[in-house]
């Protein structure tokens, strides 16, 4: 249907003749209209995705080419990986994988909330017709700055989504990779070359699947956390 190949299938093909390879018979995966809008990606695990570096990270396997620096975004009170921002030049991605249905997608409730956020905010959002299909491009405040004429500044940010088979990713781009034509398709690639992971476990539609990183990298954040608790509180006491 979208001209997507599972792992299985390329094994069979292998057997095949060069044309057969070349020109592979569609995969049908999940029946969600919104699928198309990710044929060339982000990927599901079961399917033929373009072989790059990736680092994995549980729930999703993250680009690691030259240029890109991936931080782990981590709830300091509970201690809990809540997304990864993926960082290139002078724009930032966030992504989260969620749990969604098997027969509908969820990113259309997903960017009427994410609106309602902004405007509450004092923002502005309108939607765009993007590479990924419908998604939501923003004006948020940022606090405590104006202009000279006291006028609020805000920066320009974008939120894309895709649904997948059992799963939805959702991205957040600020810096230039939200406002600058030349800069979008370099930051929407990387979004393309994720692959989600969404395991067998039962996980409530909406719930964030489990981001991990290797255990070493696990205790260096739980050091850095203990330390930063630690300064805020010293600093705490000595005002």
């Amino acid at each position: 249907m979208f001209g997507r190949r599972s792992k299985n299938r390329q094994r069979d093909d292998a057997t095949g003749d060069a044309e057969a390879v070349a020109s592979p018979s569609p995969v049908t995966e999940t029946g969600k209209s919104e699928d198309r809008y990710r044929a060339q990606g982000p990927w599901d695990v079961a399917e033929d995705a373009p072989e790059v570096p990736r680092i994995d990270l549980g729930a999703i396997r993250v680009p690691v080419e030259q240029g890109i620096e991936v931080q782990v975004n981590v709830a300091q009170k509970r201690k809990k990986i809540i997304g990864v921002t993926l960082m290139k030049g002078n724009s930032a991605l966030q992504v989260q994988p969620f749990a969604a249905p098997k027969s509908s997608g969820l990113w259309d409730e997903m960017r009427e909330e994410l609106r309602e956020q902004v405007t509450q905010q004092g923002g502005k959002a309108e939607d765009f017709d993007g590479t990924f299909g419908p998604e939501l491009r923003a004006v948020i405040p940022i606090e405590g700055k104006t202009n000279e004429q006291g006028q609020q500044l805000g920066q320009r940010v974008r939120f894309i989504g895709v649904d997948g088979p059992r799963w939805i990713l959702r991205g957040v781009i600020r810096g230039e990779g939200a406002n600058k034509p030349e800069v979008m398709a370099d930051i929407e690639q990387i979004f393309q070359r994720i692959v989600v992971v969404r395991g067998e476990e039962p996980v409530p539609p909406r719930d964030l699947l489990e981001i991990t990183v290797p255990q070493e990298l696990q205790q260096r954040m739980n050091e850095s956390l203990d330390a930063q608790q630690s300064t805020r509180a010293n600093g705490e006491t000595t005002t």
